[in-house]
């Protein structure tokens, strides 16, 4: 019996992660509320299992008085003694008990406890897994479609992908492999609560920087990032080397880098402009593709008034107006757009 024990913990070990430690620590623990129920919750009670053997000894503990007033917890000197003469008025003797059988409940109540520990160890570990995974990707597969939730296994548990972190483009199936932004991991009564989107701004920076090596070696930096999921995004970037091209960096050989993110964004547009800490030459990057002819800005207000040539007013608002609100979000700029019959603009390298 105790080899199968031994085996079972091996087992737990193996396939659950978890120490044999904490599983013997959850077995004591379960063995003396076990105890308490069918013997009495007035006895102090001490389990031990011993590791190498599998054997499981049982001890009352009892506080040695000169009177004994209550047997279940209590132990007369003389007797006390008579286990070790040592033993004096208010020490603590330890009585092995040999019980015939816990009980129905209080079985029941061993494999619950059992069941809890075994089940917060695997929280733990869960938790542990994925608090260091926060802000950053983690790759998922489509488990199943249930009404407007989506089932994602992520490897040790599944996660509710909520209909407000799903992009309303996006068509998910059972088996799809998905990158999703790990947007905050909370360690909660009833286990880790991960948020997971794929709507967040945060995926898209973050398919940048490990896309483009330039990012991840810090030679060029994204400064913002605006984004309306599934339709557009808007990403300002940042080069700290005269004689590396932000731009390019990001769009790659052919397009190749900036292809792969929008296949991964399943046909998301994306828009890379040059960041600049001239106001006036963000904001008429920010609106491309829509070109400027003049921009004045109210630095103190965080306000710019810009004038397109008239054939390019829809261009530069977009589309129920998309282009214009996220170059507001990505400038932190409220932007005023006016139309000329001029067709004078900006240089591209505004």
């Amino acid at each position: 019996m105790n080899e199968d024990f031994l085996m079972l913990l091996e087992e737990f070990e193996r396939e659950k992660g978890i120490s044999r430690d904490v599983l013997i620590e959850a077995l004591e623990t379960a063995l003396v509320s076990a105890y308490k129920r069918n013997y009495g919750s007035a006895n102090t009670v001490r389990v031990e299992i011993n590791k190498q053997t599998g054997n499981m000894d049982v001890f009352i503990q009892k506080t040695v008085v000169d009177k004994v007033e209550d047997p279940s917890t209590q132990i007369a000197v003389k007797d006390a003694k008579k286990i070790n003469p040592v033993y004096q008025s208010g020490d603590i003797v330890e009585e092995k008990a040999v019980p015939q059988t816990f009980g129905r409940i209080a079985a029941q109540t061993a494999r619950q406890v059992v069941t809890q520990r075994i089940r917060e160890a695997e929280r733990g570990m869960i938790y542990n897994e994925y608090a260091n995974k926060e802000n950053d990707i983690i790759t998922g597969i489509v488990q199943r479609v249930d009404k407007k939730n989506v089932m994602i296994d992520i490897g040790k548990t599944e996660i509710i992908l909520s209909p407000q972190e799903q992009v309303p483009t996006e068509q998910y199936k059972r088996g799809q492999r998905l990158k999703l932004y790990v947007v905050e991991v909370q360690n909660t009564t009833k286990g880790p609560n991960i948020l997971l989107s794929r709507t967040h701004p945060g995926l898209v920076k973050r398919l940048f920087e490990l896309e483009v090596p330039e990012i991840q070696n810090g030679t060029v930096e994204i400064k913002s990032i605006a984004r309306e999921a599934g339709s557009r995004t808007k990403i300002a970037v940042a080069s700290n080397d005269s004689n590396v091209d932000p731009i390019g960096a990001c769009v790659g050989h052919k397009g190749t880098r900036v292809q792969r993110i929008v296949e991964e964004l399943m046909g998301e547009k994306l828009d890379i402009i040059k960041y600049s800490d001239n106001i006036v030459e963000y904001v008429a990057a920010a609106l491309a593709p829509a070109k400027v002819i003049k921009a004045t800005a109210n630095e103190k207000e965080k306000a710019c008034t810009v004038v397109v040539p008239g054939h390019q007013l829809s261009l530069a608002i977009g589309k129920e107006g998309q282009n214009a609100r996220l170059a507001a979000k990505l400038t932190g700029c409220k932007i005023d757009i006016l139309k000329s019959e001029g067709e004078e603009v900006l240089p591209d390298e505004a």
